[in-house]
């Protein structure tokens, strides 16, 4: 069986604190590695959708309405959903690494580094499907 969670494929999250949460895989460790000796992969996800917005509504209010919380983690792939879509967002390698996510400042330069590109990826309008709520 061939390679599903390649880098950037939209994947679901299935457990813990993001359950239902769309992320795109950063990067995948088919074969696990020292400290997780499990198939494992680096996502980067949505943790709070945009809202709707409307013509009527001001600049200000549009770019409150705009503003995207993302996540960066390592999930395990059982607690992955593979889906159909992929994504080609170049998230900055040097900071969205396994590395950075064992020190606080470092992840949170991975988080604010990761939602500047997702914010332009949402007002070009492209992948409208990711940055949509999952209704369930």
């Amino acid at each position: 069986m061939g390679r599903i969670l390649k880098p950037g494929r939209v994947v679901i999250l299935l457990g813990g604190r993001f359950a239902g949460r769309k992320a795109v895989v950063v990067k995948s460790y088919e074969e696990g590695s020292n400290d997780r000796p499990y198939g494992h992969a680096l996502v980067a996800g949505i943790d709070k959708y945009p809202r709707k917005v409307t013509k009527s509504m001001g600049k200000k209010k549009v770019a409150k309405r705009s503003t995207v919380r993302p996540f960066v983690k390592v999930q395990s792939f059982s607690h992955l959903l593979p889906t159909r879509l992929s994504v080609d967002i170049e998230l900055n390698k040097d900071l969205v690494n396994k590395e950075s996510l064992k020190n606080p400042t470092k992840k949170r330069q991975a988080v604010v580094s990761t939602k500047k590109e997702l914010e332009a990826r949402y007002k070009t309008g492209k992948n409208k499907w990711l940055f949509t709520k999952l209704r369930f």
